[in-house]
């Protein structure tokens, strides 16, 4: 680390020209608390149902956690899936209008989708 050197003599050394205001002024009170910008990367919220259930059948006995409804209907479900599967830690994809996770992933899946704005979450057998 470099130490700092003294000025030398001759320099000219620079002050802040508001020093002086603020030692006269003393503290001021702050102003109004301003409202907090909207997210624009926050979730909007969505109203239509969601179902999430658990799947075996034609899965080779593999135990898989499908949301599919309404809720998904005209949004591209690659980056949900890809999303999804960072936040659970757990292999993720979109099919046929559904979100597929592997294993037994229902209720942190439903908090999930809660979380992301999905209102109607609604549980399967």
């Amino acid at each position: 680390m470099e130490e700092k050197k003294p000025p030398a003599s001759g320099s000219t050394q620079r002050t802040n020209p508001f020093v002086a205001l603020r030692e006269k002024l003393g503290a001021l009170p702050l102003g109004p608390e301003l409202p907090a910008a909207p997210d624009s990367r926050a979730p909007k919220p969505v109203l239509e149902r969601v179902t999430v259930r658990r799947e075996r059948a034609g899965r080779g006995g593999k135990t898989v956690t499908i949301a599919d409804g309404p809720g998904f209907a005209g949004r591209k479900l690659e980056p949900i899936a890809r999303e999804a599967a960072r936040a659970l830690g757990v292999g993720a994809r979109g099919e046929a209008g559904a979100l597929v996770l592997q294993g037994d992933q229902a209720e942190r899946l439903a908090a999930w989708l809660a979380q992301r704005g999905f209102q109607r979450v609604e549980r399967g057998n």
